[in-house]
């Protein structure tokens, strides 16, 4: 972030001054001596970041509260929404946080805290994207096994896994691993050094690389199940396309919003360092905050259960057109 500050010189405009009066020798004198008024340069671009990291906080927050005081949203499925919006949560208050501490705590310390708490945040972000890829996948491909104690069980393992290795991830640079002492290694983002931003980068392209594989199972499950529906209640043929499609549709939405959001970013940190113009960084990561704004419209908002309690929050009813309506193979 930017850290410069601004030192203005400046001259007050003084009446004339006559030198040869000798009570106004002094006066003269300290009119030529320049006034230094620090004044804080911030960069329209952190302002950007930190109004994202509220509009991020404040959706997540919503979806974190809904989650927790209702008991019937328990299953893994809301479990591993929770997760990726207490991720999100996470994220922005780490971004408002980022900027505070740039511009009125300006110490490494404060420094090496925020970055962490950013990167271990997104991280546990794309881990509960990809945890909940899997969770659907099972749920589709095991059908009648998934509601079982035994699936309960193994979204409780990766939601261990996910934060437990986020967890790590934001402690490397408190532990030593950042380029402070050594600016040559340093990365887009100072202070992670040049080889952490990689290995990130490559661990997040691995991950999409298995998401997309998953996606395109579960496309191959919805269209076969639709088939099968269709083939059950005597369907028309276009019904059964407009049905797949629409299934299809879904999931390439929520990938390609995925990829269009972090892609930028995750090639530029494999092929700059700190030597290219920030200007980059920052165009490359403000997409990667989106993502965590999208994030509760396609996975939380979206959901059936969570529309009613939202709307039991907020106006103490639940409108017959979110009540009755039906769950059909496109909803994925």
């Amino acid at each position: 972030m930017n850290e410069d500050t601004k030192v203005n010189i400046s001259w007050p405009p003084q009446d004339p001054i006559d030198a040869s009066s000798p009570e106004n020798i002094s006066a003269a004198d300290s009119s030529l001596i320049p006034v230094l008024e620090p004044e804080l340069i911030v960069n329209p671009w952190d302002i950007v970041l930190c109004t994202s990291g509220t509009l991020i906080s404040c959706e997540n927050a919503i979806v974190v509260l809904i989650i927790f005081h209702n008991p019937s949203l328990r299953a893994p499925m809301f479990l591993l929404i929770g997760s990726l919006a207490l991720a999100d949560l996470l994220a922005g208050v780490g971004l408002i946080v980022n900027f505070i501490f740039a511009y009125l705590l300006q110490s490494e310390a404060a420094k090496l805290v925020t970055v962490g708490l950013i990167a271990a945040s997104f991280c546990a972000s794309v881990g509960s994207l990809l945890a909940i890829t899997v969770d659907r996948y099972l749920s589709l491909y095991y059908a009648l096994t998934y509601n079982s104690e035994r699936t309960v069980t193994f979204t409780y393992v990766m939601l261990i896994f996910l934060w437990g290795a986020s967890t790590c991830v934001g402690l490397l640079p408190i532990m030593g691993w950042n380029c402070l002492k050594d600016e040559s290694t340093c990365s887009v983002i100072r202070p992670l050094t040049k080889n952490n931003a990689a290995v990130l980068s490559v661990s997040f392209l691995l991950m999409f690389a298995l998401m997309l594989q998953l996606y395109i199972q579960i496309c191959k499950i919805v269209m076969r199940h639709a088939h099968q529906i269709a083939l059950q209640h005597h369907f028309l043929a276009t019904s059964h396309y407009v049905t797949t499609r629409k299934g299809v549709s879904t999931l390439a939405i929520i990938l390609g919003t995925f990829a269009a959001c972090w892609m930028p970013f995750t090639l530029y940190s494999l092929i700059a360092d700190y030597t290219y113009p920030s200007i980059y960084t920052y165009a490359t990561l403000l997409p990667a905050t989106y993502n965590s704004v999208i994030n509760p419209v396609i996975y939380a908002f979206r959901n059936q259960e969570i529309q009613k309690a939202l709307w039991l929050i907020c106006c103490g009813c639940i409108p017959p057109s979110v009540s009755q309506r039906a769950r059909s193979p496109s909803d994925v």
